[in-house]
């Protein structure tokens, strides 16, 4: 069974990143909007308490963020 502290939804657009988390001890939710970089939206995602687990809604364009979200050890 695998846990994560923070889960985190993306909605990737070709623009901008729509992104919400939760952190599952305190239940604090957290909400950005954040570029369209996958650097960016790596930065905060690991950022948050870890484990981090991410699911995200993108067209073909997303499978470079989900790439670079699994070789930074985020659950994607």
């Amino acid at each position: 069974m695998v846990i994560e502290r923070t889960s985190v939804g993306l909605d990737v657009h070709a623009r901008s990143v729509v992104a919400a988390a939760i952190d599952e001890v305190s239940g604090e939710l957290t909400q950005r909007r954040l570029g369209a970089s996958v650097e960016e939206v790596v930065a905060w995602v690991t950022g948050l308490p870890g484990p981090v687990a991410a699911t995200y809604e993108a067209g073909p364009t997303g499978f470079g963020l989900a790439r670079a979200l699994r070789a930074a050890g985020v659950r994607c």
